[in-house]
């Protein structure tokens, strides 16, 4: 069926981890997250470095609570925002599992959540490890301004999450499970903008979740909860109504993780968003929500831009990506 799949031997979530920079524990979730800084450098010299040590930090510790030992496991599939995925592929070395690499943007971790299902699923590995990260020190002046240039933010911007999730997809055990997903495919609407990233992803983000009910014959009314990734407030908005526009109405179940992490409060405009977002939200929040089958049926859909500093400096438009993956207790 079009860009949608099912596991037969469907993967189960085991174990999580998520950690936090000082702006998000200070947020409305703040509380769950599992390892909280007081300071965005990690004790690190750089904002790369810390990146990835977070990114490290939470790859161990979700093995740690999968009941797992790094021998365990088979794969890391990990991704980031930075240039050759450094935080990740950094990460990484640091372990003897076997590493996949991955990179859509900020879907990077319901991207890698198809990937890692699907070979546990195929029979190919037993235990795989499904992580990203983000921080807003590395990806703001890889992608717009230098720091140190205090450039004015523009309502319409979000704030890259300082923050990284983890999750352990076993073939056994857990009380949550990944039962299929739609792959997103890329999405160009012309957005040119490099601080309105929601209403360059909204499209991508209408069309998976449109292709999803069409293949699977759903309605958002089959799910307690639609989550996306990283939105924020406007692209939530635009979401919702070019799906209604196409007769599915999702207001009643939908809820955004850029808009979910940050007090409203907060100057961040239209929420959080990076590869770290959507899994800092759900490896903190959701997880334990579903383990305690408040949500019993759930579509986690993380959205991302295919943007670079060079393809936007040469004048290009922005496209977008977004990939659902269904996840029942």
């Amino acid at each position: 069926m079009e860009r949608t799949i099912y596991f037969k031997n469907s993967p189960k979530i085991i174990g999580v981890c998520s950690i936090g920079g000082p702006k998000e524990c200070a947020g409305t979730l703040g509380d769950k997250i599992e390892i909280k800084l007081n300071d965005d450098t990690f004790g690190e010299k750089t904002f790369e470095q810390a990146e990835s040590k977070m990114l490290y930090a939470v790859i161990k510790n979700a093995i740690k609570n999968a009941d797992k030992t790094e021998k365990d496991i088979d794969c890391i599939i990990a991704g980031d925002l930075l240039n050759q995925i450094i935080s990740a592929t950094f990460a990484a070395r640091n372990f003897s599992s076997g590493y996949l690499g991955a990179y859509n943007a900020c879907a990077t971790f319901t991207e890698s959540m198809l990937l890692g299902g699907a070979l546990i699923d195929g029979g190919y590995l037993n235990n795989v490890v499904c992580a990203t990260s983000s921080h807003f020190s590395s990806a703001e002046r890889q992608y717009r301004y230098p720091l140190e240039l205090g450039s004015t933010r523009p309502p319409q911007a979000q704030w890259t999450v300082t923050g990284a999730g983890a999750t352990v997809l076993s073939k056994s055990g857990g009380g949550v499970k990944i039962t299929g997903g739609t792959i997103g495919k890329v999405v160009d609407f012309g957005v040119t903008d490099v601080n309105n990233m929601g209403a360059a992803m909204a499209p991508a983000a209408a069309d998976t979740l449109y292709t999803h009910f069409k293949n699977t014959g759903t309605s958002p009314n089959d799910y307690d909860i639609i989550v996306t990734g990283d939105l924020g407030a406007l692209g939530s908005r635009l979401v919702k109504d070019i799906l209604w526009e196409k007769g599915y109405d999702m207001n009643k179940n939908h809820v955004d993780c850029g808009e979910l992490i940050y007090n409203v409060a907060e100057k961040e405009y239209q929420g959080g968003s990076g590869a770290g977002c959507s899994s800092l939200v759900f490896c903190s929040y959701f997880y334990e929500k579903l383990l305690k089958k408040e949500y019993k049926k759930m579509l986690f859909m993380a959205t991302g831009a295919l943007l670079s500093s060079v393809s936007s400096g040469q004048g290009e438009s922005i496209p977008a990506i977004a990939h659902a993956v269904v996840i029942e207790s």
